[in-house]
This record gives C-alpha cells, structure tokens and sequence, in this order.
C-alpha cells in the first residue's frame, strides 16, 4: 500500500469541507507535469523529465548532449539544495533555462525532432490517471498544467492526444519558441517558466482566465519545493496542496510538512488525488 503522510488532518479536512460546500463549479485544478502526472521511477530506476529523456536519447546531436549534461550538473544541485535562497534559485534558474535554450536553438531544434522523440517508452503516467482526466472532463473541471521544461508545450499536449486524455478542460501553460517558415526554433519566449517561478506567471493573460476567475477553490499538485507556488497568482479561498514524493530527502523534510497537505510517498498513485476529486464532484 502507498504510504501517505498528512502532516496536519484537521487542517486538511476543514480546507475540503470548504470546497465541498463551494461544489465543484467554484474549483479547478492546478497540476505540474513531470514526475507529478508522470512516474519518477518504472521497474525501480529513475525516470529522466521530458527533457532530460530527449537529451539522454541524443535528438541534437552529441555536441547539445554534452551542453545539457554541463548544465544539468552545474544547475540542478543548486535547484534542489535547501540551503539556498528561492530569489538566487529564481536567478540562476532563469540563467539555465536560457542557456538550454539557445543550445537547442543553436542545434536546430524542429517539431519534427519532437514528434519524433515523444515516442520514448520512458514517458509513463501514474496509475489511475484515466480516472482524474476522466473525472475532471466529465464534471467540467479546468486543468492547468504548468511545465519549465524546454520542449514546448506540444510535447506535452501531444502526450496527452496520444493517451487519449486531451480534452476542452485542460490548458497548458509551458515555455515556447518562436519559430521560422520550416518550423526551427530562431528565438525562445519570455518570460521563460522554470521551477521556481511558474506561480509569477501573469494568470489574467491566460486563454483560460475567464473560466478560472470565479472558482475560488484549487487542488494544487506537484513534486517539487518550487511547485507550492504555482498557485500564487490565482485569487482563490481554498487550496489543498499534494505532493508527489518519490525518494525522502531528510534536510526537506520540515520544509515539505510544512507547506502540503498531503504528500504521497514512495512515487505512489493517483488513488488520493481520485478519493479527493469524488468527494469533491459527488
């Protein structure tokens, strides 16, 4: 059985008995993509996020590989060590990000290319997932996704068309580039979305803003420290944060008690988020 850790439950159950009584056209979802909708480990090994399988699986060249592996070694600790101050994180994120960027515009990156790599068998999601893009479509509920990762959001929306889980409900909210005649990346969009800024992004610009404006009432999913803020630019009453744990690192563990409401240890399920969902939707 998956282990789940509720750091507070009369906190908890207060907050759903709020967004119960709101019913479900007052709530949406906010949900981050790798390794939160997506599985962190299969058969026991890590998974790499959608960029890092592309760059593992050499879709540019050796040259861009050897790039990104730099810059994944130099920026990644940083992203992940609780010793360092969000403003710097925000920084030097925002830094990686524009330098993986501009390496895949120097390679030439095309949709091709990335239709071509989202067939990798290492992209799964967690089970039970049919049942949340199922429930939420069905009562009519939005989905945002927010992504940091440097393969556009079709990479993601073409996951979603492939599993068949792509509806009206869900709108993407992801990094992007601007692209010439035979489709090659020439320049990336600002502002650029990474791990630590996703809950900055300018919410009333969104195609979607006019159906989120009057639904005070979010379950926010992620599996990282960064994702908590992902809702911070929404007006909302009730939020219930869930997080995906997938490997506990002890120095994290006061800071992930203190600002989810659930966390679901072991890369476990989507069975909670479900069990909240049907309460929730009746």
């Amino acid at each position: 059985m998956t282990n789940i850790l509720i750091p507070n439950q009369q906190d908890l159950d207060q907050k759903l008995q709020k967004i119960v009584a709101w019913w479900s056209k007052h709530f949406h979802v906010i949900a981050d993509f790798d390794r939160t909708l997506t599985k962190a480990f299969v058969d026991g090994k890590p998974t790499s996020s959608l960029e890092g399988i592309f760059d593992e699986e050499g879709h540019l060249g050796e040259i861009y590989s050897a790039k990104a592996m730099v810059y994944f070694n130099t920026y990644y600790p940083i992203e992940i060590d609780p010793t360092v101050s969000i403003e710097k994180k925000k920084s030097l994120m925002h830094e990686w990000r524009g330098k993986v960027f501009m390496a895949k515009i120097e390679a030439w990156i095309t949709r091709n290319i990335i239709t071509q790599a989202m067939k990798s068998d290492q992209i799964m999601f967690r089970s039970g997932y049919e049942i949340f893009f199922e429930m939420l479509k069905k009562n009519n509920i939005p989905l945002l996704i927010f992504s940091a990762s440097g393969l556009w959001y079709e990479w993601i929306y073409g996951s979603l068309a492939h599993k068949k889980i792509l509806s009206d409900n869900v709108d993407i909210i992801a990094n992007s580039f601007v692209r010439n005649e035979e489709g090659k990346a020439v320049a990336y969009r600002e502002p650029i979305i990474h791990s630590y800024n996703k809950g900055e992004v300018v919410v009333k610009d969104l195609p979607i803003y006019d159906e989120i404006k009057n639904r005070k009432n979010i379950i926010l999913i992620g599996d990282s420290l960064g994702d908590v803020h992902m809702a911070d630019g929404f007006d909302y009453q009730n939020i219930i944060k869930i997080w995906f744990l997938a490997h506990e690192d002890p120095e994290n563990r006061k800071q992930y008690q203190e600002k989810f409401d659930i966390i679901i240890l072991n890369d476990g399920p989507m069975d909670e988020v479900n069990k909240l969902l049907k309460k929730i939707v009746k």
